[in-house]
Protein backbone atom coordinates (compact mmCIF):
# COMPACT_ATOMS: atom_id res chain seq x y z
CA UNK A 1 0.00 0.00 0.00
CA UNK A 2 1.07 2.95 -0.80
CA UNK A 3 0.42 5.42 2.07
CA UNK A 4 0.95 9.34 2.69
CA UNK A 5 2.02 11.00 5.32
CA UNK A 6 2.51 14.82 6.79
CA UNK A 7 4.52 16.32 9.45
CA UNK A 8 2.80 17.04 12.92
CA UNK A 9 0.48 19.97 11.85
CA UNK A 10 0.22 23.37 14.44
CA UNK A 11 -2.68 22.79 16.83
CA UNK A 12 -5.53 24.79 17.61
CA UNK A 13 -5.76 26.54 14.10
CA UNK A 14 -7.55 26.92 10.89
CA UNK A 15 -5.60 25.10 8.08
CA UNK A 16 -6.50 25.80 4.61
CA UNK A 17 -7.26 22.73 2.43
CA UNK A 18 -9.35 24.18 -0.38
CA UNK A 19 -9.21 27.82 -0.70
CA UNK A 20 -11.87 29.77 0.64
CA UNK A 21 -13.81 26.72 1.03
CA UNK A 22 -12.55 23.80 3.58
CA UNK A 23 -10.62 24.49 6.33
CA UNK A 24 -9.28 21.86 8.68
CA UNK A 25 -8.59 22.01 12.78
CA UNK A 26 -7.02 19.27 14.02
CA UNK A 27 -7.69 18.12 17.49
CA UNK A 28 -4.69 17.28 20.02
CA UNK A 29 -5.70 13.16 20.29
CA UNK A 30 -2.54 11.67 18.39
CA UNK A 31 -2.40 7.89 18.91
CA UNK A 32 -1.58 4.58 16.93
CA UNK A 33 -5.45 4.85 16.11
CA UNK A 34 -5.69 8.73 15.24
CA UNK A 35 -2.49 9.97 13.79
CA UNK A 36 -2.05 13.24 14.42
CA UNK A 37 -5.56 13.67 15.62
CA UNK A 38 -9.27 13.78 14.33
CA UNK A 39 -9.75 16.39 11.40
CA UNK A 40 -12.10 18.95 11.92
CA UNK A 41 -13.42 20.04 8.37
CA UNK A 42 -15.25 23.65 8.31
CA UNK A 43 -17.31 23.81 4.94
CA UNK A 44 -18.77 26.76 3.63
CA UNK A 45 -21.97 25.47 1.87
CA UNK A 46 -24.60 27.22 0.17
CA UNK A 47 -26.02 27.34 3.11
CA UNK A 48 -23.37 28.88 5.56
CA UNK A 49 -20.55 27.31 7.88
CA UNK A 50 -20.85 23.48 8.54
CA UNK A 51 -18.61 21.84 10.43
CA UNK A 52 -17.68 18.13 9.88
CA UNK A 53 -16.60 15.90 12.97
CA UNK A 54 -16.06 18.16 16.05
CA UNK A 55 -13.85 15.57 17.19
CA UNK A 56 -13.21 14.06 20.57
CA UNK A 57 -14.49 15.99 24.12
CA UNK A 58 -11.80 18.09 24.47
CA UNK A 59 -13.14 21.97 25.75
CA UNK A 60 -9.99 23.73 24.22
CA UNK A 61 -10.74 22.14 20.84
CA UNK A 62 -14.31 23.09 20.83
CA UNK A 63 -13.16 26.48 21.72
CA UNK A 64 -10.61 26.27 18.87
CA UNK A 65 -13.21 25.53 16.32
CA UNK A 66 -16.12 28.22 17.81
CA UNK A 67 -12.76 30.68 17.72
CA UNK A 68 -11.24 29.94 14.15
CA UNK A 69 -14.63 29.24 12.26
CA UNK A 70 -14.36 32.23 9.33
CA UNK A 71 -18.07 32.49 9.47
CA UNK A 72 -20.76 31.66 12.01
CA UNK A 73 -21.36 27.79 12.25
CA UNK A 74 -25.01 26.73 11.12
CA UNK A 75 -24.77 22.96 10.60
CA UNK A 76 -22.59 20.34 12.28
CA UNK A 77 -22.66 17.03 10.48
CA UNK A 78 -21.02 13.84 11.70
CA UNK A 79 -19.36 11.15 10.18
CA UNK A 80 -20.30 8.33 12.81
CA UNK A 81 -20.46 8.02 16.52
CA UNK A 82 -17.18 6.90 17.38
CA UNK A 83 -15.20 8.68 20.80
CA UNK A 84 -12.75 10.60 18.37
CA UNK A 85 -15.08 12.21 16.44
CA UNK A 86 -18.61 12.20 18.33
CA UNK A 87 -17.37 13.78 21.59
CA UNK A 88 -17.13 17.07 21.03
CA UNK A 89 -20.70 17.54 19.58
CA UNK A 90 -22.10 18.41 22.47
CA UNK A 91 -19.66 21.53 23.40
CA UNK A 92 -19.93 22.97 19.72
CA UNK A 93 -23.76 22.54 19.53
CA UNK A 94 -24.18 24.25 23.13
CA UNK A 95 -21.73 26.81 21.75
CA UNK A 96 -23.36 27.68 18.78
CA UNK A 97 -26.96 26.35 18.82
CA UNK A 98 -26.33 24.75 15.27
CA UNK A 99 -28.25 21.44 14.53
CA UNK A 100 -26.40 18.43 14.12
CA UNK A 101 -26.97 16.12 10.88
CA UNK A 102 -26.41 12.26 11.08
CA UNK A 103 -27.12 9.30 10.15
CA UNK A 104 -30.94 8.10 10.93
CA UNK A 105 -29.94 5.01 13.45
CA UNK A 106 -26.27 5.98 15.29
CA UNK A 107 -24.70 3.05 16.45
CA UNK A 108 -25.80 2.61 20.10
CA UNK A 109 -22.60 1.57 22.94
CA UNK A 110 -21.60 2.46 26.60
CA UNK A 111 -20.28 5.62 24.48
CA UNK A 112 -22.42 7.02 22.50
CA UNK A 113 -26.15 7.96 23.37
CA UNK A 114 -26.20 10.81 20.48
CA UNK A 115 -29.18 11.01 18.66
CA UNK A 116 -29.10 13.46 15.45
CA UNK A 117 -31.53 16.60 15.39
CA UNK A 118 -31.34 16.23 11.45
CA UNK A 119 -31.41 12.32 10.83
CA UNK A 120 -30.15 11.43 7.13
CA UNK A 121 -29.99 8.60 5.08
CA UNK A 122 -28.20 7.44 2.44
CA UNK A 123 -27.94 9.27 -0.87
CA UNK A 124 -30.06 12.72 1.46
CA UNK A 125 -28.96 15.96 0.39
CA UNK A 126 -27.93 19.13 3.13
CA UNK A 127 -26.49 21.62 2.44
CA UNK A 128 -25.20 21.25 -0.89
CA UNK A 129 -23.26 17.84 -0.06
CA UNK A 130 -24.72 14.28 -0.87
CA UNK A 131 -24.99 11.56 2.52
CA UNK A 132 -23.13 8.41 1.67
CA UNK A 133 -24.11 5.87 3.91
CA UNK A 134 -20.67 3.66 3.83
CA UNK A 135 -21.10 1.29 6.89
CA UNK A 136 -17.97 -0.92 7.89
CA UNK A 137 -15.64 0.77 9.82
CA UNK A 138 -19.20 1.73 11.91
CA UNK A 139 -22.54 0.43 10.99
CA UNK A 140 -23.79 4.40 11.19
CA UNK A 141 -20.53 5.67 8.59
CA UNK A 142 -21.20 8.42 6.07
CA UNK A 143 -19.15 10.19 3.44
CA UNK A 144 -20.11 13.39 2.47
CA UNK A 145 -19.98 14.85 -1.44
CA UNK A 146 -19.94 17.84 -2.38
CA UNK A 147 -20.67 18.48 -6.25
CA UNK A 148 -17.26 19.56 -7.33
CA UNK A 149 -15.21 16.33 -6.90
CA UNK A 150 -14.24 16.42 -3.21
CA UNK A 151 -15.77 13.55 -0.84
CA UNK A 152 -15.02 13.92 2.84
CA UNK A 153 -14.38 10.01 3.68
CA UNK A 154 -14.08 10.25 7.46
CA UNK A 155 -12.45 6.56 8.76
CA UNK A 156 -13.69 4.71 5.93
CA UNK A 157 -10.91 5.70 3.40
CA UNK A 158 -7.77 7.31 4.86
CA UNK A 159 -4.57 8.16 3.37
CA UNK A 160 -2.16 7.20 6.27
CA UNK A 161 -3.23 3.79 7.64
CA UNK A 162 -6.06 1.24 6.51
CA UNK A 163 -8.82 1.01 8.71
CA UNK A 164 -9.68 -0.78 12.05
CA UNK A 165 -12.97 -2.97 10.95
CA UNK A 166 -13.98 -3.88 14.47
CA UNK A 167 -17.16 -6.16 15.08
CA UNK A 168 -19.87 -5.90 16.04
CA UNK A 169 -19.94 -2.31 14.86
CA UNK A 170 -17.60 -3.18 12.34
CA UNK A 171 -18.46 -5.07 9.58
CA UNK A 172 -15.83 -6.31 7.15
CA UNK A 173 -18.59 -7.77 4.20
CA UNK A 174 -20.30 -4.42 4.61
CA UNK A 175 -17.07 -2.44 4.78
CA UNK A 176 -15.47 -4.42 1.42
CA UNK A 177 -19.48 -3.54 0.04
CA UNK A 178 -18.55 0.42 0.66
CA UNK A 179 -15.13 0.42 -0.80
CA UNK A 180 -16.51 -1.10 -3.93
CA UNK A 181 -19.39 1.63 -4.16
CA UNK A 182 -16.12 4.45 -3.77
CA UNK A 183 -14.77 2.86 -6.56
CA UNK A 184 -17.21 3.20 -8.86
CA UNK A 185 -17.83 6.66 -8.08
CA UNK A 186 -15.99 8.60 -11.08
CA UNK A 187 -16.96 11.85 -10.51
CA UNK A 188 -14.77 12.24 -6.90
CA UNK A 189 -11.36 13.63 -7.72
CA UNK A 190 -10.17 14.13 -3.53
CA UNK A 191 -10.77 12.55 -0.53
CA UNK A 192 -10.69 14.19 2.76
CA UNK A 193 -10.63 11.71 5.35
CA UNK A 194 -11.19 12.00 9.34
CA UNK A 195 -7.22 11.48 10.23
CA UNK A 196 -4.32 12.33 8.52
CA UNK A 197 -3.68 13.87 4.98
CA UNK A 198 -6.07 14.43 2.23
CA UNK A 199 -5.88 11.87 -0.44
CA UNK A 200 -5.74 12.83 -4.71
CA UNK A 201 -6.49 10.10 -7.21
CA UNK A 202 -8.46 8.45 -4.82
CA UNK A 203 -10.13 5.97 -7.04
CA UNK A 204 -6.46 3.78 -7.18
CA UNK A 205 -5.94 3.96 -3.79
CA UNK A 206 -9.66 2.22 -3.37
CA UNK A 207 -8.57 -0.30 -5.48
CA UNK A 208 -5.69 -1.27 -3.47
CA UNK A 209 -7.32 -1.29 0.12
CA UNK A 210 -9.77 -3.91 -1.87
CA UNK A 211 -7.27 -5.74 -3.04
CA UNK A 212 -5.30 -5.66 0.72
CA UNK A 213 -8.21 -6.74 2.34
CA UNK A 214 -9.23 -9.53 -0.32
CA UNK A 215 -5.42 -10.54 0.41
CA UNK A 216 -5.48 -11.42 3.60
CA UNK A 217 -8.60 -12.77 3.33
CA UNK A 218 -6.99 -15.59 1.36
CA UNK A 219 -4.33 -15.42 4.09
CA UNK A 220 -6.74 -16.34 6.63
CA UNK A 221 -8.12 -18.98 4.69
CA UNK A 222 -4.73 -20.98 3.56
CA UNK A 223 -4.33 -20.35 7.94
CA UNK A 224 -7.63 -22.34 8.31
CA UNK A 225 -6.98 -25.11 6.27
CA UNK A 226 -3.60 -25.92 7.52
CA UNK A 227 -5.79 -26.77 11.07
CA UNK A 228 -7.92 -24.88 13.65
CA UNK A 229 -6.31 -21.58 15.20
CA UNK A 230 -8.04 -19.32 17.57
CA UNK A 231 -8.04 -14.94 16.95
CA UNK A 232 -5.01 -14.29 18.51
CA UNK A 233 -2.82 -16.96 16.82
CA UNK A 234 -4.08 -15.80 13.12
CA UNK A 235 -3.62 -12.07 14.40
CA UNK A 236 0.24 -13.08 15.28
CA UNK A 237 0.86 -15.26 12.30
CA UNK A 238 -0.45 -12.73 9.70
CA UNK A 239 0.57 -9.25 11.18
CA UNK A 240 4.06 -10.48 12.59
CA UNK A 241 5.44 -6.80 12.26
CA UNK A 242 2.49 -4.70 13.35
CA UNK A 243 3.84 -3.11 16.95
CA UNK A 244 2.44 -3.84 20.00
CA UNK A 245 -0.01 -0.77 19.97
CA UNK A 246 -1.34 -1.95 17.09
CA UNK A 247 -1.90 -6.05 18.13
CA UNK A 248 -5.63 -5.40 19.62
CA UNK A 249 -6.90 -3.96 16.17
CA UNK A 250 -5.00 -6.37 14.23
CA UNK A 251 -6.93 -9.09 16.34
CA UNK A 252 -10.13 -7.53 15.51
CA UNK A 253 -9.72 -6.91 11.94
CA UNK A 254 -9.03 -10.86 11.76
CA UNK A 255 -11.90 -11.20 13.81
CA UNK A 256 -14.04 -9.19 11.24
CA UNK A 257 -12.70 -11.32 8.24
CA UNK A 258 -13.66 -14.18 10.22
CA UNK A 259 -17.17 -13.40 10.96
CA UNK A 260 -17.76 -12.85 7.27
CA UNK A 261 -16.09 -16.38 5.96
CA UNK A 262 -18.59 -17.77 8.79
CA UNK A 263 -21.33 -15.81 6.80
CA UNK A 264 -20.58 -16.80 3.72
CA UNK A 265 -20.20 -20.19 5.08
CA UNK A 266 -16.38 -20.59 4.30
CA UNK A 267 -14.98 -20.77 7.96
CA UNK A 268 -17.00 -22.42 11.15
CA UNK A 269 -16.35 -21.63 14.95
CA UNK A 270 -15.86 -23.60 17.20
CA UNK A 271 -15.93 -22.44 20.92
CA UNK A 272 -12.61 -19.88 20.54
CA UNK A 273 -11.13 -22.06 17.88
CA UNK A 274 -11.56 -21.27 14.14
CA UNK A 275 -11.63 -24.01 10.92
CA UNK A 276 -12.33 -24.30 7.71
CA UNK A 277 -15.60 -25.17 6.25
Amino acid sequence: MGFLSEPEPERGVLLSVIEDRVWRIVAPNPGPMTYHGTNTHLIMTREGLAVLDPGPASEAHVEAVRRAAPAPIRLILLSHTHPDHVGGVGGLKAATGAPVAAYHTPLISTFSTFRPDVPLDDGAEIAGLRALHTPGHAADHLCFADDQGVLFSADHVMAWSTSVVSPPGGDMAAYLASLRRLAQRGEDRLYLPGHGPPLPEPQAFVGELIAHREAREREIEAALAAGPAGVGELAARLYAKVEPALRRAAERNVLAHLLKLEGEGRAIRRGELWQAA
